[in-house]
């Protein structure tokens, strides 16, 4: 019992250090706006559904920032303007064609051409197949056994990592770079296991980048379910062939924007909160979890405080920022542009990790810094905000960290998110209602408090 008193008592101590209860009644009411009057939901259904796949360089990109841009004038926001960015034009072409020629046997595999990526000759690859769980284990093979052959890179996210992307970071180097590694030893083309841990169809795609003065070869990511037919047809007939086909291409760079929608700060104008998610998606699915659900919640955050009569003492943006996905060119300019306009950016939040139930936030920041927010726990915590500490901020607001603001990635649960990341099933029917809703509101809690006490 004594514990127990004791507990109750830092808790209120901890509570009322940061103005209670006027806080804990102002991030009830936010919660309320935001589950009762949320407009998030809507405006991801207009954003998948109307508007579609956004690849950089694309007409649904462009359609997706003239949408956006006065869907915010619309809002009432105080300000709404482009930042010009040039951004890559990578097209995929006809759909990919694959499959494993086992004998007699020829089995069709899902295949999709990853971002970046070449074309392979019209009639497409086939070859023998080496299969590899990393690079070096490529190199130790040497070129004798790699060269004129299609590497076969099939290293599974760790399912044993709770942090889902803890099991992402340990397996994409092999999209990213495989290719290059690959072309190294003289391979002709490389399939990359899809960065995914549901076994199923459905291919990921995802950016690849090749090394200067590597040659070019086509590379394509294959289900996990394809991965694992072709691992296991290896191992009972290493001499079989594998073929496949893209008519992938990457265009000039194309003229694109960010869409910024700000809310003028009362006194300190000139210290900027920034809330995004980046407007660009692959073009297999709608580009809902990725990252349609950060752009609506990041417009929502402003639109609650708008709603609530909350007149902030600083500057609070929504940024959409475009090319994350193959360049992080948006969040680059961005931060050029913060930088040359001298402005002071406090702190910046990211949602890119899926419009999923909130867990809470990571940061990057001095260890005061970090402090200062894990103190505000007790106010957020009612709301399923638990995880709360050092951790990534996010891509785009990345490059902010120079200029000394401190980042923070919102951290849905992370459990369902890479089934959707990147695939042609990341549609707007994958998203729930409330947990987006729920995940702007916490966001937009976040904002109240950095606003009113800064760091």
């Amino acid at each position: 019992m004594k514990n127990k008193l004791t507990l109750l008592l830092l808790l209120c101590v901890s509570l009322y250090a940061y103005g209670q209860p006027a806080d804990s009644l102002t991030i009830r009411k936010i919660y309320n706006e935001a589950l009762g009057n949320g407009q998030s939901y809507e405006w991801l259904r207009y954003l998948t559904q109307q508007i579609g796949p956004r690849l950089s360089g694309s007409d649904g990109a462009q359609k997706a920032v003239d949408w956006t841009k006065q869907l915010m004038e619309k809002q009432g926001f105080d300000r709404v303007f482009l930042q010009e960015v040039m951004v890559p034009h990578w097209i995929r072409g006809a759909k990919e064609m694959a499959y494993i020629q086992n004998g007699k046997q020829k089995i069709t595999v899902p295949i999709a051409a990853l971002g970046g990526s070449v074309a392979t000759p019209d009639k497409g690859i086939e070859a023998q197949v080496i299969e590899v769980k990393d690079f070096p284990e490529l190199r130790a093979l040497g070129v004798d056994k790699v060269k004129g052959r299609i590497v076969f890179f099939n290293r599974p996210m760790d399912p044993t990592k709770t942090i889902t992307f803890e099991a992402y970071g340990g397996a994409v180097s092999q999209r990213a770079n495989g290719a290059t590694e690959a072309a190294k030893l003289g391979a002709v083309g490389a399939i990359v296991r899809s960065m995914g841990l549901a076994q199923d169809d459905n291919p990921h795609t995802g950016g690849m980048r090749y090394g200067t003065g590597v040659p070019l070869i086509p590379t394509a990511a294959i289900s996990t379910n394809g991965a694992n037919l072709l691992s296991k047809s290896l191992t009972e007939n290493p001499s079989l062939t594998f073929y496949f086909k893209q008519d992938c291409e990457s265009l000039p760079d194309a003229k694109s924007y960010n869409v910024v929608g700000e809310i003028k700060g009362s006194e300190k104008p000139d210290e900027i909160i920034v809330v995004g998610g980046h407007l660009d998606s692959w073009d297999l699915g709608q580009g809902a979890h990725d990252d349609g659900t950060g752009c609506v919640q990041s417009i929502e955050v402003l639109r609650i405080l708008k709603a609530l009569g909350i007149k902030p003492k600083r500057t609070i943006r929504a940024v959409m920022f475009m090319n994350e996905e193959n360049g992080l060119r948006g969040g680059i300019k961005y931060a050029d542009l913060a930088k040359q306009n001298n402005e002071t950016h406090i702190a910046a939040i990211e949602s890119d990790e899926g419009g999923f139930t909130p867990r809470g936030f990571g940061i990057v920041g001095t260890a005061q810094q970090k402090e200062k927010v894990i103190r505000w726990k007790p106010l957020l915590s009612p709301y399923g905000l638990h995880d709360i500490g050092p951790g990534g901020g996010g891509a785009d607001i990345g490059p902010l960290a120079a200029l000394g603001t401190v980042l923070f990635g919102f951290k849905p649960d992370s459990q369902r998110y890479f089934d959707f990341h990147h695939t042609a099933i990341d549609r707007f029917e994958g998203v729930n209602k409330r947990e987006l809703e729920l995940g702007g509101a916490s966001m937009a809690a976040l904002v109240y408090l950095l606003d009113k006490y800064g760091l």
